[in-house]
C-alpha cells in the first residue's frame, strides 16, 4: 500500500497516509486518459457555429440576366455560391460535440489520473486548510509554503466557500471538490493539493 506524507498548512510533515493501492497506485491506462479527456474536451465545445445557405441568404430573388444572348454565363441568383455574398456550400452547421464514455472507462480514467499525480510526486495531502480570514494574501502565504510549483489544484471534500473566494484571484489555482473535478483538471495541472477527508472520499469512491 503507497504511503504520502501529510502536511500542515506551514509545510511541516505531521504523519504517513496509507492510501489504497487500487486508486493511487496503479498503471496508468493511456487509453482511458484519451478516451476521457477527448470526451471532456468536446463537451467544452458550444456546437453553435453556423453559416448561411443559399436560401438563408437575403436577396437573390431576381435573375440577374436574361438566359440567353448576353454573352455571359448563365446565373439563376446572385446569392449562388460562386458570387460574393452568396451562399456556403457544405459549411458549418449547430452540432452536438458529445463523446459517450462507459462508466468504467470514467472511473479508470480517474483512478489513472490520480496514480499519475501521486507517481510524479505532484500530489500533496494536507490535513486541514482553515484560513484566519477571508482573504488572498491568506491563501497565498499557504500556498507559498508548499513545496508547489506551476498550476495548481486544490481538491476539497465538500465546497468551503471561504477557501473558494480566497483562491479565485491567485492566478493558476483552481478549486474544486471530489464530486466536480475531471480527469482533465487533474491532468493539466502540474500540482495537485488536497487534504485528508478528500483522499477518504476518493476512496471510498473509487475503490
Amino acid at each position: 500500500m503507497p504511503k504520502v506524507t501529510v502536511l500542515n498548512q506551514t509545510g511541516t510533515n505531521v504523519e504517513e497516509l496509507d492510501i489504497e493501492n487500487t486508486v493511487f497506485g496503479i498503471e496508468p491506462n493511456e487509453e482511458a486518459l484519451y478516451s476521457v479527456v477527448k470526451a471532456q474536451r468536446a463537451a467544452m465545445r458550444q456546437g453553435t457555429h453556423k453559416s448561411k445557405t443559399r436560401s438563408e441568404v437575403r436577396g437573390g430573388g431576381r435573375k440577374p440576366w436574361r438566359q440567353k444572348g448576353t454573352g455571359r454565363a448563365r446565373q439563376g441568383s446572385i446569392r449562388s455560391p460562386q458570387w460574393v455574398g452568396g451562399g456556403v456550400v457544405f459549411g458549418p452547421s449547430p452540432r452536438d460535440y458529445t463523446l459517450r464514455v462507459n462508466r468504467k472507462v470514467r472511473r479508470l480514467a480517474l483512478r489513472s489520473a490520480l496514480s499519475l499525480k501521486v507517481r510524479d510526486n505532484k500530489f500533496l495531502v494536507l490535513d486541514s486548510i482553515k484560513l484566519e480570514s477571508v482573504k488572498t494574501k491568506n491563501m497565498v502565504e499557504v500556498l507559498n509554503n508548499l513545496p508547489i510549483e506551476g498550476k495548481t489544484l486544490i481538491v476539497l471534500s465538500e465546497p468551503v466557500a471561504d477557501i473558494e473566494r480566497a483562491a479565485r484571484n491567485i492566478p493558476g489555482v483552481q478549486v474544486k471538490t471530489v464530486s466536480n473535478t475531471s480527469v482533465y483538471d487533474i491532468l493539466v495541472a502540474k500540482t495537485i493539493v488536497t487534504t485528508q477527508d478528500a483522499v477518504k472520499s476518493y476512496e471510498e469512491v473509487l475503490a
